[in-house]
């Protein structure tokens, strides 16, 4: 799945044309290297997001094309260490 269309499915980001733009201005990483809105989302890819001053990392637990607002939370994992 396209890394912008993830971001919207687990609702890291709350539209896709948001996620393409953040990525377009390198406020995405993906295992620590920026990242296209088209690169191909895996399991256990570790995908940094900033925030202004805040940066999320997440792990990426699952890859599912359509998902339930409640269940979004499950494709993925909150990792520590973010800023």
């Amino acid at each position: 799945m396209r890394l912008d269309k993830y971001l919207k499915t687990a609702r890291l980001i709350k539209r896709r044309t948001v996620a393409n733009e953040a990525c377009d201005n390198g406020l995405v990483c993906v295992n620590g290297k920026p990242a296209r809105a088209s690169y191909d989302v895996k399991v256990g890819d570790v995908v940094s997001l900033r925030f202004g001053v805040r940066t999320l990392t997440v792990e990426v637990l699952s890859v599912a094309e359509n998902v339930r607002q409640a269940d979004a939370a499950g494709l993925y994992r909150e990792v520590s260490g973010g800023a």
